[in-house]
């Protein structure tokens, strides 16, 4: 079982169990890099990293590195709406993909299944404005399908303690704002 991060959430419409906050689920490859950049935004409370939209139940990270369990390396972030828009939240997640969100099952160097990049949506509203930015990214002048997955969240599994907060746990800051690139290592 992972941390204790001091909040739950339900699963059916996102929002954290008698709070005010929002919960969001992205997978871009490699969870590390995601996280740092998304505990750099104003707004957001908490992140996680985790296991989902695969198969197999609680599944270790042995597992899910294997391609087997059909999970995808994750970033849930529990974040303040009146601070912090879902929209901005989905557009640097994207960002961050550049051109790998035509790609499907790789992001960078990281290449199979448990690296595809996604949108789990945890309700409607969610859905629909993750479809619009989609749809905009296809849209562009070179006109290239989007491989970004978009789907209903499912289970979150959270990843084993050394993953967790792992690059400013090495010395990157994780300061709101922060702008020094985020270096992904391991």
């Amino acid at each position: 079982e992972g941390p204790s991060l001091g909040w739950e959430f339900s699963e059916g419409n996102g929002t954290a169990t008698g709070e005010k906050y929002q919960v969001a689920t992205f997978a871009l490859g490699c969870f590390w890099g995601g996280e740092l950049a998304y505990q750099r935004v104003p707004g957001v409370i908490s992140t996680r990293v985790g296991y989902t939209q695969g198969d197999t139940l609680n599944p270790t990270y042995k597992q899910v590195s294997s391609g087997n369990s059909g999970h995808t390396e994750a970033i849930q972030v529990i974040y303040d709406p009146s601070k912090v828009t879902y929209k901005s939240l989905v557009q640097l997640g994207l960002n961050r993909l550049g051109d790998n969100i035509y790609i499907l099952n790789q992001v960078g160097n990281d290449r199979g299944t448990q690296y595809r990049h996604g949108i789990y949506y945890h309700n409607n509203m969610q859905r629909k404005i993750a479809e619009e930015i989609l749809l905009e990214y296809g849209s562009r002048n070179d006109k290239r399908e989007v491989m970004t997955e978009l789907k209903a969240a499912s289970s979150f599994y959270i990843a084993e303690e050394y993953h967790q907060q792992y690059l400013m746990k090495g010395g990157q800051s994780a300061k709101k704002d922060a702008e020094e690139t985020i270096r992904c290592y391991g």
